[in-house]
């Protein structure tokens, strides 16, 4: 079934529970389809996997959108992945379109965990020989797994949007923290515009609590597009966004690869100055989050690239305008 190319290896979707409408355009891009697959939970809530057909042999690509409940997501893409290998997969490449557990990357003080790289060493022990990311929260996790990672990028994706939306003559780009700069430098460096920066001072007498956010660069009159990896909870981007309206900013639009989306954050960005959530479909969004404010753009045509890329042996960096 599918694609495959003179040495006959066979590529192979596979699909968790998670996220099936990414799955399909992702197949129907690559012209293959989905490999029928049983997946269900025991009422104890243990998850049971088996693919409907032979494996033996094929690329197979493992496809798993990690929304809440994040811990089910993450241990039946593991399940779907050890049932490949068992079952005599020739080349296993988990496909994670937003990386579980991302923001735990290093130990901020002492008896913490590195989760970020716990999850990539279950991928690899459940015998994943392959990693596929889109916009790594800290690029070091692609140091976390022992073999290629395949690091892919929103920013076109979402530049061109901004560029078709906005004079782009009028555009700041806009760092909701000190964190995100460099993520908004290459914005900067794509739309030729200027950058700001949202510097959040905090109360040393209130811990975890910002007391002011204060503006660094040129905002007033201008089109600000703050971008971000994710959208959570939506705090810091929405106090981010009434910061640059207290600044004269004209429009406020916000820009994500991710949108988490957990709690309060569809009431905050629904009250919030923001014109316009721009995000990609890394991970299914909530019925409740089908808002008005909220524009999402496809992300499968940048992962069915990357894998025929990946299944080829041709450079995944050369979708980015780097050297094949």
């Amino acid at each position: 079934m599918g694609y495959q190319t003179e040495n006959r290896r066979n590529l192979m979707l596979f699909t968790g529970r998670a996220h099936p409408e990414l799955a399909a355009e992702v197949a129907s891009t690559l012209g293959v389809r989905t490999v029928p697959t049983s997946a269900y939970d025991f009422a104890n809530g243990e998850i049971f996997v088996r693919f409907q057909e032979s494996v033996r042999g094929c690329d197979a690509f493992v496809l798993q959108a990690h929304s809440a409940p994040v811990n089910t997501w993450l241990m039946e893409q593991l399940i779907m992945v050890d049932a490949l290998k068992r079952a005599s997969a020739k080349r296993i490449t988990v496909v994670a379109p937003f990386y579980p557990y991302a923001r735990q990357d290093k130990k901020h003080r002492g008896r913490e965990p590195i989760s970020a790289r716990l999850i990539a060493d279950l991928f690899k022990t459940a015998g994943a020989d392959r990693l596929m990311s889109v916009d790594l929260h800290t690029a070091q996790i692609q140091g976390f797994f022992d073999g290629p990672v395949d690091h892919l990028f929103a920013l076109p994706l979402l530049a061109d949007y901004i560029e078709r939306k906005v004079d782009a003559t009028e555009v700041t780009i806009v760092a909701p923290d000190s964190g995100r700069v460099r993520v908004a430098e290459r914005w900067t460096d794509r739309l030729s515009c200027p950058l700001a920066i949202i510097h959040k001072r905090r109360d040393k007498d209130v811990p975890n609590q910002v007391k002011m956010f204060e503006v660094v660069g040129q905002v007033a009159g201008r089109t600000c597009v703050i971008v971000d990896d994710m959208i959570d909870t939506a705090g810091t981007i929405t106090k981010a966004a009434e910061a640059l309206k207290a600044n004269g900013a004209a429009t406020v639009i916000a820009a994500a690869t991710h949108g988490v989306l957990s709690g309060p954050a569809i009431d905050r960005l629904k009250n919030s100055p923001i014109s316009e959530v721009v995000l990609t479909n890394t991970l299914p969004l909530p019925a409740d989050a089908q808002i008005d404010k909220i524009t999402e753009l496809s992300i499968a045509p940048l992962l069915a690239a990357a894998i025929r890329e990946v299944f080829e042996d041709g450079s995944v960096t050369s979708l980015f305008g780097g050297d094949a």
